[in-house]
């Protein structure tokens, strides 16, 4: 059985010794070769050098060839490998079981694809949307499980998850489309549309922690709206968790915990959500100076006219 991990990197100086390690350290019972490539974005930091100090294996492409989609599909499809996992270089694994309990249930054949469970470190909003998004206990889905859960069917993580390759390469990944995000849940539709089942792995565990300022998740939030804007098939399903809900889960566990600059943050940390969301979703019909502000602004204003 061959592994074959891919992480692409940016300016991952401080990740990627720690990161490597960690990788060389997880208990590999059951896996006959593992290899992980790098694909290096062009950087401004000493990342090139510190890959080739440690001999990694590592590709290195142009900032405008970058994609979230297509970075992943044109590495992915290159390997000869049992089963394809994908990282991102901000993740720290939580222990030396980490990658067996991400890729035992693809093994084993219980199911076609795996996505670990994530936990946020810092004392923020993010630690309490981990909690409610990655619970104790690990779930599959399929097809019949639409109905009852809608969107959340499709609910799927690349920061850290797990493919059958043959799957992937019969899927074609991300049929050659640029996704600037969600391009995990894009795969993951067509996967359980396809009749194949996704395991999250409470047990398969990654420190994930991000403290996004107000304007970075305006960002996100509004490339999250364009997303949906663009691939309409998402809409046809019920979206179980709203952002009502999570924010008065939020709420709670701050409450219980007395962390008062949560409480704080709520209002306009749910705010800038929703209104990056709600914009990206009529990217086409704002002024230049709403689109401006948005992470991939020459993309979308090049797209305004585009019919969707």
């Amino acid at each position: 059985m061959k592994i074959s991990i891919v992480c692409p990197l940016y300016n991952a100086s401080k990740y990627i010794e720690e990161l490597n390690s960690n990788i060389l350290n997880q208990d590999r019972d059951g896996i006959d070769e593992l290899e992980v490539v790098y694909i290096l974005t062009k950087s401004k930091d000493n990342s090139k050098e510190l890959l080739e100090k440690n001999k990694l294996n590592y590709i290195e492409i142009d900032s405008k060839d970058f994609s979230h989609s297509l970075t992943r599909e044109n590495s992915g499809k290159k390997l000869k490998c049992d089963i394809l996992v994908f990282i991102s270089q901000d993740i720290i694994m939580k222990d030396n079981k980490w990658l067996i309990n991400l890729v035992n249930p693809i093994m084993s054949g219980e199911v076609q694809a795996t996505f670990s469970k994530q936990i946020c470190k810092i004392e923020n909003i993010e630690k309490y949307t981990r909690e409610k998004n990655y619970p104790e206990e690990s779930r599959i889905v399929s097809k019949e499980d639409i109905d009852k859960m809608g969107l959340l069917t499709f609910f799927y993580s690349d920061a850290s998850s797990a493919v059958k390759k043959s799957v992937y390469d019969e899927l074609k990944a991300y049929d050659n489309k640029d996704l600037i995000i969600n391009e995990d849940m894009y795969f993951a539709h067509k996967l359980i549309l396809a009749g194949y089942k996704i395991k999250y792995c409470s047990d398969s565990q990654i420190y994930h922690s991000h403290d996004f300022k107000l304007k970075e998740l305006y960002k996100r939030y509004f490339d999250t709206g364009v997303f949906f804007k663009d691939n309409r098939k998402f809409k046809e399903y019920n979206s179980n968790e709203s952002g009502l809900a999570l924010a008065k889960y939020v709420f709670k566990r701050a409450r219980e915990e007395k962390n008062t600059k949560v409480l704080f943050d709520i209002l306009p940390n749910f705010g800038a959500r929703f209104i990056g969301k709600t914009l990206g979703e009529h990217y086409n019909k704002l002024p230049k100076t709403f689109v401006i502000n948005s992470s991939s602004a020459p993309y979308y204003w090049n797209r305004k006219n585009t019919k969707n």
